[in-house]
C-alpha cells in the first residue's frame, strides 16, 4: 500500500482538498453585511388619502398593503448605513428629520449614512404633525397619530435591520421598463397634465442584488423613475399602485426575500395608460398591477443576468443645496395669480399672501438635503429632495460622468416640484414651485445650484469621473 503511485494519488487528493478548501474559503469571504426588516403601515382605520386635493373623504378600503422597508449595509471598514424605503408619498422633513435623529441616537448610525426614499404612491395616507387646514379636527387627530406612529415604527424598524446583519455580497445591473411617459403634453393653451410621447423620461431600471455568501438571494433594491399615479383622484382605496405591485411580484418569484423600491426622477413621468387614459376603461387596479408585473419582471430577468460586483468601502456625502427662489411678485400680481393665475401656481400665490398679511418675510432659498453615497469604485448613488423632473438626469450626467450611475428623488424631504430652467421657461404643473417648508416659485437658477452641489458631494464621496 505504500507503492509510489499510492502516494502519488494521496498528494493528488491532498492538492485536490485544499484547493477546495481555498474556493471555499474565497466564495464565504464578503466585504459587507446586510439586514433587511420590514414592517406593514396599512392604516387600521379610514384617513384621507394623499396625493390629490380632489379627496374630501376618508378611504373606502384597502386593495393591497402598504409598507415601510430597511437594509442595513456594513462595510468592511464596520462603518454603517440604513436605507429605507415606503409606500408613501414622501417623506415631510417636518417628521423625517426627528426620525433620524432617533435612529441616531439608538443605532449609532450617522443622519448621512440614513436614506430615505418614498415611492409617491397617491392612494397611501396623508401625513402631518400639525392639523390640518379646512379638515376635520377628529381626521387632523387621527392622520396625526397615525403619523407619530409611523416615526416610531421607523426606529424600530431600523433597529430590527441592524440585528439582522450577516455576511453578504452586493452586485448590481440595470434593465429598462416601458410604462414611464413623459406627461408635459403641450396645447394650444399651454403645458398641460397629458401624455407626451416625445417628450423625455428615464425607463431605466436600476437594480441591487443582495445575497448571502452561499448565494441565496437575500433581498434586492430596484428603482424606476414615473410617478405612482395609476390611480386618480376619483379612486379612494389604499393601494402601493404599480411600485407595490412589483414589490409583491418580485417576492413571490424569489421567496424568502425582501424587495424594496427607489423612486427615480420622476417630476414630469407619469404610468402610461392609467385610469385617465387607458384606451380599454379598465379599472385602476388592473392597470396598476399590469404595470407592476412588467416592472417585477424585468427585475427578475437582471437578477438571473452577469451583475457587478459591489466593492467595499462604503463612502457616504451629505449636504443640503440651498435651492434659490424667485423674487416674489407685488401683491397686485400675487392676487391676481391667487384668483385666475395657472392652476398650479395659485396655492402658492394664496400662501405666499398669506404670510404677507401676517407681516411675515417670505423665503429666499429653501435647503434641500442631497446624499451621495459611493460603493468602492463601482457604483454612485445620488438620492435627492423633492420631485425632481427628468431634466437633471441629463444635467448629472454631465457634471459627474453617466457610468455606474443611480440617481433617486422623493428622497429625505419631499417639499415641492423641483423644476429645471427649461421646465419654468415652458411653464406648467411642474412650475407650481413648494408645497410644504415655506411657499414660493423655483429660479432658473435651481438647477446651477443643485448640480453644483451634487458634484461637490460626489467628489466628497470619492467618486472617480
Amino acid at each position: 500500500m505504500n507503492s509510489p503511485r499510492y502516494a502519488a494519488l494521496l498528494l493528488l487528493l491532498s492538492i485536490f482538498s485544499l484547493a477546495s478548501d481555498m474556493a471555499r474559503a474565497a466564495t464565504s469571504k464578503t466585504e459587507w453585511k446586510a439586514g433587511f426588516a420590514a414592517v406593514k403601515i396599512t392604516p387600521s382605520e379610514p384617513l384621507l388619502l394623499s396625493g390629490y386635493a380632489s379627496r374630501s373623504n376618508a378611504f373606502t378600503g384597502v386593495l393591497d398593503d402598504l409598507h415601510v422597508k430597511a437594509l442595513a449595509l456594513e462595510d468592511a471598514e464596520g462603518r454603517r448605513a440604513l436605507w429605507i424605503t415606503a409606500d408613501l408619498i414622501g417623506f415631510r422633513a417636518e417628521y423625517a428629520e426627528p426620525a433620524c435623529e432617533r435612529i441616531t441616537a439608538r443605532t449609532k448610525i450617522p443622519r448621512e449614512r440614513i436614506l430615505l426614499n418614498a415611492s409617491h404612491t397617491h392612494t397611501g395616507p396623508s401625513l402631518a404633525l400639525k392639523p390640518r387646514d379646512g379638515g376635520s379636527d377628529e381626521q387632523s387627530a387621527k392622520i396625526i397619530a397615525y403619523t407619530r406612529r409611523l416615526q416610531d415604527q421607523c426606529v424600530e424598524l431600523a433597529l430590527q435591520a441592524v440585528a439582522r446583519l450577516q455576511p453578504a455580497r452586493l452586485t448590481w445591473g440595470g434593465g429598462v421598463v416601458n410604462f414611464p411617459m413623459n406627461r408635459r403634453e403641450f396645447t394650444g393653451k399651454g403645458v398641460i397634465l397629458g401624455v407626451n410621447p416625445r417628450g423625455p423620461v428615464d425607463r431605466g431600471v436600476p437594480v441591487l442584488r443582495v445575497e448571502s455568501p452561499a448565494g441565496k438571494l437575500l433581498g434586492v433594491v430596484f428603482g424606476a423613475a414615473c410617478h405612482n399615479t395609476t390611480f386618480g383622484g376619483r379612486d379612494n382605496q389604499v393601494s402601493g399602485d404599480y411600485a407595490g405591485a412589483a414589490q409583491r411580484f418580485i417576492e413571490s418569484e424569489f421567496p424568502g426575500a425582501q424587495a424594496m423600491f427607489m423612486q427615480g426622477l420622476a417630476g414630469d413621468a407619469n404610468p402610461y395608460p392609467n385610469s385617465l387614459n387607458d384606451p380599454a376603461k379598465r379599472p385602476a387596479v388592473e392597470i396598476a398591477r399590469e404595470h407592476g408585473a412588467a416592472l417585477g419582471r424585468e427585475v427578475a430577468r437582471v437578477l438571473k443576468s452577469k451583475l457587478t460586483s459591489l466593492n467595499s468601502p462604503l463612502r457616504t456625502a451629505f449636504g443640503r443645496a440651498e435651492l434659490p427662489l424667485q423674487k416674489a411678485p407685488p401683491p397686485a400680481e400675487l392676487e391676481r395669480l391667487a384668483k385666475s393665475g395657472p392652476g398650479a401656481q395659485r396655492w402658492a400665490a394664496g400662501q405666499m399672501l398669506a404670510r404677507l398679511a401676517k407681516g411675515e418675510p417670505l423665503p429666499a432659498h429653501y435647503a434641500a438635503p442631497v446624499a451621495v453615497w459611493q460603493f468602492g469604485e463601482d457604483l454612485t448613488l445620488v438620492t435627492l429632495s423633492g420631485e425632481v423632473v427628468v431634466d437633471y438626469a441629463r444635467l448629472i450626467e454631465d457634471a459627474i460622468g453617466p457610468l455606474k450611475l443611480w440617481l433617486a428623488a422623493y428622497s429625505h424631504d419631499v417639499f415641492g416640484y423641483v423644476p429645471s430652467a427649461r421646465v419654468l421657461r415652458e411653464g406648467g404643473y411642474e412650475t407650481r414651485g413648494m408645497i410644504y417648508g415655506g411657499p414660493g416659485f423655483f429660479a432658473p437658477e435651481v438647477e446651477t445650484v443643485l448640480v453644483q452641489k451634487v458634484r461637490e458631494l460626489a467628489a466628497q464621496a470619492g467618486r472617480s469621473r
